[in-house]
């Protein structure tokens, strides 16, 4: 744990009780804060008290010694409109920030020089934030992995010199966080999300741009307009800006050319990795990732060999795009992660003759972005909320069946790729939704994905494990 000493002796309150709102408590206790933390579930208010976080009404409590409003990345800071401990911290002209701001105060504080990676993006950031923490560590460098994968940030290992730091944060997080200042910041992507939480595409990328304007070096996807106009924008203030693209030859940054990862610099053209046969790095979109991860570590100080190897070596992500295991010729992917049609596009572009099952929590747009892979999915699997609406965008495009449950579309999409004589067949969960209809997180659609494969009969994992 990274106890909160910047806060000592300081009164703080904090509002959101979920598992990260819990570690910046604790954080704060630890560090000598006398803090004050409240949530308006009361299941989580009890759980804080067993926890031993002191707990009160934020509605009731006195504000004028109030140095700070620790706010959980999850709760409104401006829309659809301020959550009522916002108005009253504003009212009494408290700072409001997160964990991510108590984290970067924090390293400043103790070990300013500790490398700092932070990686945001519409989509992609979790394969490339643990893309970035296994080539640092197969390298032998000391270091943490955390924010919005994995472990809250709080709960790492404190900052000391030659320790890295590898975080990713999401628009909730960087809102929070002012201050944030990386050493390398990264933009993968943007495009249209979390908008009812944001107001517009506009407020929405500007957020995103903060991480990367108070980066000593920003490295920037510049494959979408909006990420462009950002890498010019801050490229033009004088900051150190490195450009990557999965799509397009650069005069000047990385770029993919087919398996090949090239760096452009001075007119010359030099390939400092490959993905080639890299089951756990197929895919543009994993190129754009890799990409990333290359010029971070690079000026991070690694060799070209030492991120060859690690690319090599890299097991992959749960839940996104996650090698399961076969059952004869049919191979299984768990893409849990992918909750909205932009997320579900670099699988359903990585494999040909799949068996997809797909729904859940619908989001706006559906799946018609989608409708140019349609002519890869052999069969559809239909569940929850998006199953009629999801049918009525395939149409006649592509065969689909309502399946209802997980369990069902597992046992069905087995079955069918099993019996139809394709060449290599994919059972692909990437839902293209949220799971909340039928499943707490996307992490446990996925575990159960994962189990209903397990259990049928004739799989063998990738580990060697068969039943």
């Amino acid at each position: 744990m990274i106890a909160a000493r910047s806060f000592a002796n300081r009164s703080v309150a904090l509002f959101g009780l979920g598992g990260s709102g819990i570690a910046t408590a604790r954080a704060l206790i630890e560090g000598g804060a006398k803090m004050i933390a409240f949530d308006d579930n009361p299941q989580s208010v009890e759980q804080a008290k067993s926890a031993g976080v002191p707990v009160s009404d934020l509605r009731k409590i006195d504000w004028t010694p109030v140095s700070s409003l620790l706010l959980a990345p999850g709760v409104p800071l401006t829309h659809p409109k301020p959550h009522w401990t916002v108005d009253l911290a504003r009212a009494a002209g408290v700072e409001i920030i997160g964990d991510i701001e108590l984290f970067a105060r924090e390293r400043r504080l103790a070990a300013p020089d500790a490398p700092l990676v932070a990686i945001t993006g519409t989509n992609g950031k979790s394969t490339t934030t643990a893309l970035i923490a296994h080539l640092l560590r197969h390298a032998g460098r000391d270091t943490q992995m955390g924010g919005n994968i994995g472990k809250a940030v709080m709960t790492l290992e404190p900052p000391m010199p030659g320790r890295h730091y590898v975080v990713e944060c999401s628009s909730y997080q960087i809102d929070l966080a002012p201050s944030l200042d990386p050493t390398v910041g990264i933009l993968l992507n943007l495009t249209p999300d979390h908008l009812d939480r944001h107001g517009t595409m506009q407020h929405y990328a500007a957020i995103k741009e903060r991480l990367v304007a108070g980066s000593e070096t920003a490295v920037i996807a510049v494959d979408d307009v909006h990420c462009e106009q950002i890498a010019s924008r801050l490229e033009a203030a004088g900051n150190q800006v490195v450009r990557i693209s999965k799509r397009h030859e650069l005069a000047d940054g990385y770029f993919a050319s087919g398996s090949d990862l090239v760096h452009a610099s001075a007119g010359k053209n030099e390939t400092v990795a490959s993905l080639h046969g890299i089951d756990t790095l197929r895919g543009q979109h994993n190129a754009q990732n890799a990409l990333a991860a290359v010029a971070a570590c690079v000026a991070l100080g690694l060799t070209p060999a030492e991120v060859q190897a690690g690319l090599t070596s890299f097991p992959g992500l749960a839940h996104r795009m996650e090698l399961v295991g076969t059952r004869g010729n049919v191979l299984f992917v768990n893409d849990s992660k992918a909750t909205n049609a932009e997320a579900a596009a670099p699988a359903l572009s990585s494999f040909g003759n799949i068996y997809w099952i797909a729904g859940g929590l619908p989001k706006e747009g559906g799946i018609e972005t989608l409708r140019g892979f349609f002519p890869r999915v052999k069969r559809a699997y239909l569940i929850g909320e998006a199953a009629p609406a999801f049918a009525a965008t395939l149409g006649d495009a592509a065969p689909f069946e309502i399946a209802g449950t997980l369990d069902a579309a597992v046992t069905h999409a087995a079955r069918d790729a099993g019996a139809d004589g394709v060449d290599e067949p994919v059972v692909l969960l990437s839902p293209a939704c949220a799971s909340f209809d039928q499943f707490k997180n996307f992490e446990i659609r996925g575990d159960a994905f994962r189990s209903a494969v397990q259990a049928l009969d004739g799989f063998v994992s990738f580990g060697g494990t068969s039943k």
